[in-house]
């Protein structure tokens, strides 16, 4: 694993090869408020030079079953600041993910009023992996027609996407 200044040359370089890739952020364990907001910083920047992340995606820390397993973790409230900060710090990015997997469907289906514009999440099994940081009693999976209901009911259109955020035709849920 390399430091953030490395993964940034990296991606600069990957991005100047015409390519398009996503930026992370874990958070909710031993960083400090500056750093998230260095974080932010240190992104945006990358995005003004290269205009090459199409989508940003918080990922909130879950202790359970790791050697942090005294930490706390993210609250809801945690997760839809780090979402809403993330808007208005990296405005430049088209796209800012709330995972429902690890936020809960509730705390997702909120964070498109903080700032998310897309909803992301296992449609199928999600295996081993993705159990262990399921928030709400290990649900990993929703139907399309949930996932659509749950944007629609918080009062958006919901659209279907590919990976590189080309809208594609939506069939029958």
């Amino acid at each position: 694993k390399c430091d953030g200044n490395r993964w940034l040359e990296l991606a600069g370089k990957v991005h100047k090869a015409g390519l398009k890739t996503n930026a992370t952020m874990l958070y909710g364990h031993i960083e400090t408020i500056e750093d998230r907001v260095d974080h932010f910083i240190k992104l945006r920047q990358q995005q003004d030079k290269t205009d090459g992340f199409q989508c940003f995606i918080p990922l909130a820390f879950y202790p359970n079953g790791t050697a942090l397993s005294s930490l706390p973790g993210p609250d809801a409230i945690d997760n839809l600041k780090t979402i809403a900060v993330s808007r208005l710090m990296i405005d430049n990015f088209d796209h800012i993910k709330a995972y429902w997997v690890m936020l809960g469907k509730h705390t997702a289906q909120t964070a498109l009023h903080f700032g998310a514009n897309d909803l992301d999440g296992t449609i199928t099994d999600g295996g081993e992996l993705t159990e262990s940081y399921a928030v709400e009693n290990g649900e990993v999976k929703m139907s399309r027609a949930e996932l659509i209901t749950m944007i629609e009911n918080a009062g958006f259109e919901a659209v279907e996407r590919d990976t590189v955020y080309n809208r594609v035709e939506c069939q029958a849920a």
